[in-house]
């Protein structure tokens, strides 16, 4: 809300506004006559003040000083929020992949039917050799397997165009 008080020759310019947070109700108001005047109270249900302060500055600087205080106060609250959590990476995360490895990949791909849809299998696939559904797509181009189609080997010309081998069957 905004009110404007005129009288004789000074106009005095009021801004109140509250907010909610939790338990408790933060009230600003900002006044602006001569100088520019913020108020801040933080009041919990029961009444108890857990917040307050009040700053004075000259008019011309309320935008500017506006500005900082939003800048230090959206700082201050990055540094005490908890830590983001990490995604949760599949077990086998970054692991080099091992010749052994390529050919239990390369006989699963191969081995399965069209019974699952291409996404499906590759998931079923990633959860089983505890590896991300994209390194495993990424992966079957590599061992000569085509990643489009479930059950296929890449085809000769694939195989040379990516230049991987070719596989038999």
């Amino acid at each position: 809300m905004l009110l404007l008080i005129v009288t004789g020759m000074t106009t005095t310019s009021t801004y109140d506004s509250q907010v909610q947070l939790g338990p408790v109700t933060y009230s600003v108001r900002a006044t602006a006559q001569q100088d520019l005047y913020v108020e801040v109270l933080g009041a919990d249900a029961d009444g108890v003040v857990v917040a307050e302060g009040m700053l004075r500055l000259p008019v011309t600087g309320g935008t500017a000083v506006g500005k900082l205080l939003g800048q230090v106060l959206d700082g201050l609250a990055k540094l005490g929020a908890p830590p983001a959590t990490p995604r949760s990476l599949p077990p086998n995360a970054n692991q080099p992949w091992t010749p052994a490895l390529d050919e239990e990949l390369r006989t699963a791909w191969l081995a399965e039917s069209q019974h699952l849809t291409t996404s499906d299998e590759i998931k079923r696939i990633a959860q089983r050799m505890g590896r991300s559904p994209s390194s495993i797509r990424s992966r079957l181009a590599r061992v000569g397997c085509d990643p489009d189609v479930v059950g296929r080997p890449l085809s000769a010309e694939a195989s040379e165009v990516l230049g991987v081998r070719a596989v038999q069957g």
